[in-house]
């Protein structure tokens, strides 16, 4: 295992501490990337990564089970939006 030095560590640090906001970014562009994307391989890729981001948030599992059942961008995005106004707030 690497020593890192100081001001790695801070880098480090300043990442995890704001690792929900980065996911709720990235599911955020996941969901642009949705409305656009016409290649049904590209949105199967982008459905995978969407569930991981959420798993990473730490949503509870029947919710991220529900949202990529349904694959429908408006419910991934009804959520991402609720998620980050919930985020503001704290």
């Amino acid at each position: 295992m690497p020593e890192y030095s100081p001001h790695q560590k801070k880098i480090i640090e300043r990442y995890y501490d704001q690792r929900d906001v980065i996911m709720l970014n990235r599911l955020g562009e996941i969901v642009t990337e949705l409305y656009l994307e016409t290649s049904e391989k590209k949105v199967a890729s982008l459905w995978e990564r969407a569930r991981k981001a959420m798993v990473n948030l730490r949503v509870p599992a029947p919710i991220i089970d529900h949202v990529c059942e349904k694959q429908n961008v408006e419910v991934l995005a009804h959520h991402v939006r609720d998620w980050t106004s919930q985020a503001k707030r704290n």
